[in-house]
């Protein structure tokens, strides 16, 4: 059983949905961004590790602020990978990259997957690339030993969820809306969509694009796996705050009822 099967199941054991901080790599700076993730890691059980990139597609906001400080302040792609390093010997929990496809065509796939596994990745998310569109660059993540991760939205269709979780073996990520990642009030109701993806896969399924406290962690975890939390937590930091009391009260909310 891999890392990241082991800390679903463990979540689920205890009655919740896993709990998965987002923090981007180097924000607010390199040394700050390894004491924050270590002080998060203690009341998560899996950790996603953004990539800082100067056109996320996907983000909303305040991850792009996030992303451009750690780029203006000198991160990159070798940066990341020595901070997965120095992040793997603080924990043994699973560590997941969060990157959009260009950094990887940039360094070449194979290189750049190797270079992540060695410092100790566990898997990948790849939130731009539908994964049938690039089998050999899913086949050069697996050949380096690690999962993959895809995406899929409240309008992707029977077929497409099929084929994204033919290509999956970490978690599916599901995102809460058809738009960018950023802290919302209220959910929508997911169970639709969560429940024809169970239909296709036995894969733990993950909420994301939206959690911003207790209450939507709830409604997260009514419904999935696990519950994935990155804007309200670089939120706190962009404004000084300690983020690890939010991720507490998330993880408290979790609860499976």
């Amino acid at each position: 059983m891999s890392r990241i099967q082991a800390a679903f199941r463990r979540a689920r054991n205890e009655g919740r949905a896993a709990v998965v901080p987002y923090l981007t790599a180097g924000y607010p700076s390199p040394e700050a961004y390894l004491d924050t993730a270590t002080q998060l890691l203690e009341f998560a059980d899996l950790m996603e590790i953004g990539l800082p990139y100067s056109d996320p597609l996907g983000d909303g906001p305040t991850i792009q602020r996030s992303g451009e400080a750690a780029l203006r302040a000198g991160v990159r792609t070798a940066d990341v990978v020595a901070l997965v390093a120095a992040l793997r010997q603080r924990t043994d929990k699973p560590l997941l990259l969060m990157t959009y496809v260009n950094p990887v065509f940039a360094w070449g796939p194979a290189r750049f997957f190797a270079a992540f596994a060695e410092a100790g990745l566990d898997g990948v998310i790849l939130p731009d690339l539908p994964p049938d569109e690039d089998p050999e660059v899913v086949r050069a993540a697996h050949d380096a030993g690690l999962a993959t991760v895809f995406l899929l939205a409240p309008t992707s269709t029977d077929a497409r969820i099929r084929e994204v979780v033919r290509h999956t073996t970490g978690f599916v990520y599901t995102v809460s809306v058809t738009g960018v990642t950023g802290a919302r009030s209220e959910m929508p109701d997911l169970a639709p969509l969560v429940g024809r993806i169970r239909s296709q896969t036995e894969l733990p399924v993950a909420i994301g694009f939206g959690v911003s406290g207790a209450e939507t962690a709830r409604q997260a975890a009514r419904v999935a796996d696990g519950v994935v939390v990155g804007s309200a937590l670089i939120k706190k930091l962009a404004s000084g705050e300690d983020p690890a009391p939010l991720l507490a009260e998330i993880r408290r909310a979790a609860r499976v009822e």
